[in-house]
């Protein structure tokens, strides 16, 4: 073999090398990115929810569920029994703003509005309005930990609030397999982990406060009937009671709120 020829040999293994090493690393990233657990569920209660309700923001507390409803002139803060639905408390938002996430933090609740980048502390006992707050960007959804508000705004980014204050005092970048998840909606803390309804989607991430990675997907298919389905909107609304280890998940017009366990992936 001459010189020549042998240079076209080495040329022809090093691209083959090239070639091969480049799709064992593009299976391998496939892999990867397809490696992050999907849970599926199984309901264990069903429970009564206004069919007129578009829920915004969710929780449990004390014996009862308080619900945030959306859409200008039809916004409010409700405080609602779980057994049957009804609800027991309730305050109209004023009609140039558009109802988003709720949480408490002590005797007061926070409530987020759309687009009007105010937000209000109630008084949880009589849901009279203490004062205003403000954010920039749109407000979408409010969960908590022991010393943090949690806030979402449509985007990939949770914003850490001050509880007292709510002044922003960090944000977290949320990814699957280092892709941003957008559109993180209703939120709930549940066992350590941000649950997040993925707006438009059948689905709720399960994000590491830490680090913002999705620890796990739960795909929520399949809760409402073909003909439940026709007169609802999308899947929005998480609630935890932590002393009993329920969890609860409702929509936007649902007539039903369901009560769930996880199923873990096959």
């Amino acid at each position: 073999m001459n010189r020549r020829d042998y240079l076209k040999v080495s040329i022809g293994l090093l691209l083959l090398a090239a070639t091969l090493s480049f799709a064992l690393y593009s299976t391998n990233a496939q892999t990867t990115s397809a490696a992050t657990p999907i849970y599926g569920y199984k309901v264990v209660r069903t429970y009564p929810h206004d069919p007129t309700a578009f829920t915004e923001g969710l929780f449990y507390l004390d014996g009862a569920l308080y619900e945030s409803t959306g859409l200008n002139n039809r916004s409010s803060i409700r405080k609602v029994n779980l057994e049957s639905g009804k609800v027991i408390q309730q305050k109209a938002v004023s009609s140039e703003y558009f109802g988003e996430g709720i949480v408490n933090w002590g005797p007061d609740l926070l409530q987020l509005t759309w687009k009007s980048q105010i937000g209000f502390v109630y008084d949880r006992a009589t849901f009279s309005v203490k004062r205003r707050f403000s954010y920039t960007g749109e407000g979408w959804a409010l969960t908590k930990d022991s010393a943090r508000i949690i806030m979402s705004d449509g985007t990939a980014t949770l914003r850490f609030l001050d509880p007292q204050t709510q002044k922003q005092t960090g944000k977290l970048n949320v990814t699957d397999r280092g892709r941003p998840v957008t559109n993180l909606n209703e939120l709930e803390y549940i066992n350590g982990e941000i649950w997040a309804n993925i707006w438009q989607t059948d689905r709720i991430a399960r994000i590491s406060p830490f680090n913002g990675n999705v620890a796990a997907w739960i795909d929520m298919k399949g809760l409402l009937t073909a003909t439940e389905k026709a007169s609802a909107d999308v899947l929005n609304g998480i609630a935890y009671d932590p002393a009993t280890n329920r969890t609860f998940v409702t929509g936007k017009f649902w007539p039903k709120l369901f009560e769930i366990k996880l199923v873990a992936p096959k």
